[in-house]
């Protein structure tokens, strides 16, 4: 599976799980593009079905319900759904 990195201030590691299609996903990668920082992203919808399964199961370590977006922080940090105050604290902007 390839992450996709989008370049930008590195703030830590930014690990954003999304689906292509997902309004809230999109609204997050383009509020994480306007903030400047660098990240990187899995489309999860767009990989076959065995690494989806890999990613699904990685990722409900931090949102057991696997809802989109799910943003985590410095593998410390998760953040469920399109919530920008949220984001800009745990990045302290």
């Amino acid at each position: 599976m390839e992450w996709k990195h989008v370049t930008g201030e590195n703030k830590g590691d930014i690990v954003l799980y999304a689906l292509s299609t997902c309004g809230w996903c999109k609204k997050t990668k383009g509020l994480l593009e306007e903030l400047g920082v660098e990240y990187r992203f899995l489309d999860v919808d767009l990989l076959g079905d065995k690494e989806k399964g890999a990613v699904l199961k990685e990722m409900q370590r931090w949102n057991p319900r696997s809802s989109f977006p799910t943003v985590v922080i410095n593998d410390e940090q998760c953040i469920v759904g399109y919530n920008p105050d949220r984001i800009k604290e745990e990045l302290k902007l």
